[in-house]
């Protein structure tokens, strides 16, 4: 049974940093995407940062140039480095995994099929 536990979220102060872990168990699969998604308050799910089995990453303009998506092989844990925090960046925080595909990682939560149960973040001006 496939699990997905986050882990690093909290609260800071705009401007700060936090790293969010997300360690996957009970699965030997190879070839996957993940990714992190968010969830405001009153707002939808949506997908922030994915990467695929080789590495390759896509994130949403919101994020780009402050968030960093990547992954531990050995460990099966995928991480996010989070920098220049911002107000609007506060949310739940969750990882999913697809295991259907390989290659071309989605960030429409609708692709993901294994769900964590989320960390939350709080970002303060």
């Amino acid at each position: 049974q496939v699990q997905l536990a986050e882990s690093g979220g909290g609260s800071v102060q705009a401007g700060g940093s936090l790293r969010l872990s997300c360690a996957r168990t009970g699965d030997s699969y190879n070839n996957y995407c993940m990714g992190w998604f968010r969830q405001a308050p009153g707002k939808e799910r949506e997908g922030i940062a994915a990467l695929d089995t080789d590495g390759t990453t896509k994130y949403i303009d919101s994020v780009k140039g402050r968030f960093t998506i990547s992954k531990d092989r050995r460990t099966k844990t995928l991480y996010l480095q989070m920098n220049s925090l911002k107000p609007e960046d506060t949310a739940m925080y969750y990882c999913a995994a697809d295991f259907r595909r390989r290659w071309l990682p989605p960030l429409s939560p609708d692709d993901y099929n294994f769900w964590g149960q989320g960390t939350q973040v709080t970002v303060s001006s």
